[in-house]
């Protein structure tokens, strides 16, 4: 028997013993674990691990999808377990496309299952080693090593350590929500639920119940109690994400519940007690937004006690091609043959392009590429930045050389090859200009009949 020395992921909701024994007799340490949240934690200390998904215990929709970027970690091989039909839900067969290696449909061989983990987790060993480098910097499923990240990760571990709310400011696309779960996952609260919440998202009129629930008959369609997504986070964390598109009158039930600490469901008679911790982000210029009366101040003060910046893309330097790589190396099982990196015009567009979308346009350009590449290196044109490629560096004695020389080339073709009408026009001598042409190697220039056959200067000509 093999020693146990590999880590298995066993997510289920009704795990099987069988199947863990069978495990155990092939040398695997099995961890099972039943929600998002247990298996960031089991993987964070970031050793190559197998991972079986057991889609076909019962795990509802939204907590499927929040398994998602637990599928996104580099370091595991996952493989679902699904019921016959499962897949013909469009949302369960991308998951299961993008993220896992295989599947396999019950009832299924135990001794098929443990092959296909085993497959998984050896292809993921193949992969290069995490790097032990100081300089390269994590937290969690965050990467980064240029200042701006660790500056950010320094200041994930202060505000965990607190209670107080935390605000993220940064563009769209910047991982606002990645910062959200770094700090709950440091913080005391991490063993409690973390909730988010889009307010930008939902409707102003569904927004207060979805905020704070509401009783069976509180309208037409509530049939039953709704648990509202402040209650749920109870003992947790709420992120009210886009924070700044909170509608006004939904803003003044937030700042009363900040300040009570209580909240009414819609329809309810009595007030519950809730202790989370807020933490909000937005995109929005939230300094506009008040003098505007977008925004109420005192909700705003409230929320921003302590505030992080999420730094933009363009400002992380060499982390563009860090991350790049790094989704190159999660998606890559998407391309049609073996891809070995990047293009060395694709890395000069990389740090050349200004990414207006973060983050969030990095992963998908790269996903697209990796799709759409037909060579073994992802290339400029691949990431439809071929306009980006970097320019060769030129010195400033080569700069006014070439500007020098297109002055010339106008001023002659503007007076067509006149070398005097041309030294005029450039303020500087015949004699001079005969030594630049000489020196330019454009003596051909020299009185050349710049015209077309019809008597015209050509289009590109700029007249006098």
């Amino acid at each position: 028997m093999e020693p146990a020395t590999r880590q298995l992921i066993y997510v289920s909701r009704d795990p099987s013993a069988e199947l863990n024994t069978r495990f155990h007799q092939r040398g695997w340490h099995v961890e099972v674990v039943g929600s998002a949240r247990d298996v960031r934690r089991a993987v964070r200390a970031g050793m190559a691990a197998g991972g079986l998904l057991d889609l076909s215990s019962d795990f509802q929709p939204h907590e499927i999808a929040a398994f998602e970027s637990c599928l996104t970690m580099p370091n595991v091989g996952w493989v679902a377990a699904t019921t016959p039909g499962q897949l013909q839900d469009a949302a369960l067969r991308r998951l299961v496309r993008d993220y896992c290696f295989d599947y396999v449909t019950v009832p299924y061989s135990g001794d098929r299952i443990v092959d296909s983990v085993g497959h998984a987790y050896g292809m993921i060993s193949l992969g290069e080693p995490a790097s032990n480098d100081a300089s390269q910097g994590a937290e969690g499923e965050m990467v980064g090593s240029c200042d701006a990240m660790l500056a950010l990760f320094r200041s994930i571990r202060k505000v965990a350590m607190t209670d107080a709310p935390v605000f993220i400011s940064g563009e769209s696309g910047t991982g606002k929500e990645l910062t959200a779960v770094a700090i709950h996952e440091r913080s005391a609260r991490r063993n409690a639920p973390f909730v988010p919440i889009n307010c930008g998202a939902i409707p102003p009129h569904l927004l207060q119940s979805e905020l704070f629930g509401y009783e069976r008959g509180a309208f037409t369609g509530a049939n039953q109690r709704k648990i509202g997504r402040v209650e749920a986070a109870n003992g947790g964390t709420l992120f009210l994400d886009e924070i700044g598109d909170l509608p006004l009158e939904s803003q003044a039930s937030l700042l009363r519940f900040l300040q009570e600490r209580k909240v009414e469901r819609l329809g309810g008679h009595g007030s519950i007690d809730v202790d989370v911790r807020i933490i909000s982000a937005t995109h929005v210029d939230m300094t506009a937004a008040m003098i505007e009366g977008r925004f109420r101040s005192d909700l705003y003060h409230r929320l921003c006690v302590l505030q992080i910046d999420e730094p933009p893309l363009r400002a992380r330097g060499k982390d563009i091609e860090l991350l790049a790589r790094h989704m190159l190396e999660r998606f890559k099982k998407d391309a049609s043959r073996r891809l070995r990196g990047f293009a060395p015009d694709a890395i000069a567009a990389l740090h050349n392009y200004g990414w207006p979308g973060n983050v969030r346009e990095l992963i998908n350009r790269v996903r697209r590429a990796i799709v759409m590449s037909e060579g073994r290196a992802i290339t400029a044109r691949d990431l439809e930045l071929a306009e980006y490629v970097e320019i060769v560096p030129v010195s400033l004695a080569q700069a006014r050389e070439a500007a020098e020389r297109q002055a010339i080339e106008l001023a002659l073709l503007r007076h067509r090859g006149r070398l005097g009408d041309a030294a005029q026009e450039l303020g500087i001598s015949r004699v001079t200009l005969y030594r630049l042409l000489c020196s330019h190697g454009m003596r051909h220039m020299e009185g050349e009949p710049l015209v077309t056959p019809h008597g015209e200067l050509p289009a590109s000509v700029p007249h006098l």
